[in-house]
């Protein structure tokens, strides 16, 4: 089993050696589509964020107000050509593309469910988070900042056409999770000619009680690092769990903290779980108000939820939370408010 994962996440062999045929058969009809186009027409989101914060429900519920486009479950299996597996999938569920409901009875709640695991969504046409197309351009590796000599090796040319073909199949903002990187937020911000970085953030004892839940769940011990490692990694290895964990949501969060600091106002948006929980129509306005000072005006979505579920429960025992809130505190000088 690879890297210690439990066997239910471990990769699926056949499946991987038939996506790579697949992605290899249609990779050259994919590099001359993607030749047309150079910019997104409309800014492209990004979602920021310490894993377990709630990216994954913020990409959920915006993806179901049907004003984004987006790299569902079904195009990222297309990882080579997502233009191609994006117009497979409009012959497959958009009912425009039907015939006599052959292929599309059914499919208007496919991607209205609000479930994941490990940020894992299931259904086809569900947000997807698109690590397989990022790991084409950007090397794998252990620490999950890439330095001004990695970046210049790379094709940022047909990454942007990449994504600039994949808003254009649905003519709607593409929106996407960029946790990768996370630590080059100013190198990606300058690839785009519009972005919006959107960074949501959650209380940080119940981050750490979600990365520890992970850490058991992906791999039956909680030894083992959850996620992407910043680049204070180094200093935290040898460290006890509780400290692993502080200093992954502290860290994380303080880098992508300066990195929006760089931008423009325009181009971020600091957005907290709980809000989004709350009240999620309020974290779409504001949304909505920064994708129109860059020239793209959404329209208002209907028939999604008012509110959302948060997961502010507490699970691990008292003397495990002071221990966690002791090592942040350690780290960030704050006092952790519960009250939710």
């Amino acid at each position: 089993m690879e890297t210690g994962r439990r066997r239910e996440h471990a990769r699926n062999p056949k499946l991987e050696a038939l996506l790579q045929e697949l992605n290899g058969l249609l990779a050259g009809g994919e590099d001359q589509v993607v030749r047309r186009f150079s910019q997104p027409k409309h800014p492209v989101v990004f979602v920021m964020g310490c894993a377990r914060s709630g990216t994954t429900l913020l990409q959920q519920y915006m993806t179901a107000t049907g004003v984004f486009s987006y790299p569902s479950n079904l195009v990222a299996r297309f990882y080579r050509a997502p233009y191609i597996g994006a117009r497979i999938q409009q012959m497959l569920t958009d009912s425009d593309y039907d015939f006599g409901e052959e292929l599309t009875a059914g499919n208007a709640d496919m991607a209205r469910g609000f479930s994941s695991r490990l940020g894992k969504t299931r259904g086809i046409l569900s947000p997807s988070e698109f690590w397989y197309f990022w790991r084409l351009f950007f090397p794998s590796q252990e620490i999950q900042h890439y330095t001004p000599e990695t970046l210049q090796t790379i094709d940022t040319r047909s990454f942007v056409a990449e994504i600039a073909a994949l808003e254009s199949v649905r003519g709607q903002p593409l929106l996407m999770k960029g946790l990768y990187l996370n630590w080059n937020i100013g190198f990606l911000s300058q690839l785009f000619d519009k972005a919006v970085f959107v960074h949501i953030r959650r209380n940080p004892f119940y981050n750490m009680q979600s990365l520890l839940r992970a850490r058991r769940d992906f791999f039956a011990q909680e030894e083992r690092w959850y996620s992407f490692k910043p680049p204070e990694y180094a200093e935290l290895a040898d460290c006890p769990v509780d400290e692993q964990l502080a200093g992954q949501v502290y860290y994380t969060n303080q880098a992508i903290s300066k990195g929006l600091a760089t931008l423009a106002p325009e181009r971020r948006l600091v957005i907290d779980y709980e809000l989004l929980c709350a009240q999620p129509d309020a974290v779409f306005a504001r949304l909505a108000e920064q994708l129109a000072t860059q020239g793209c005006d959404l329209d208002v979505p209907s028939d999604v939820p008012v509110a959302l579920r948060p997961s502010c429960q507490r699970e691990v025992s008292e003397k495990r939370m002071q221990a966690l809130i002791g090592a942040y505190r350690v780290l960030s000088g704050e006092d952790l408010d519960l009250a939710v």
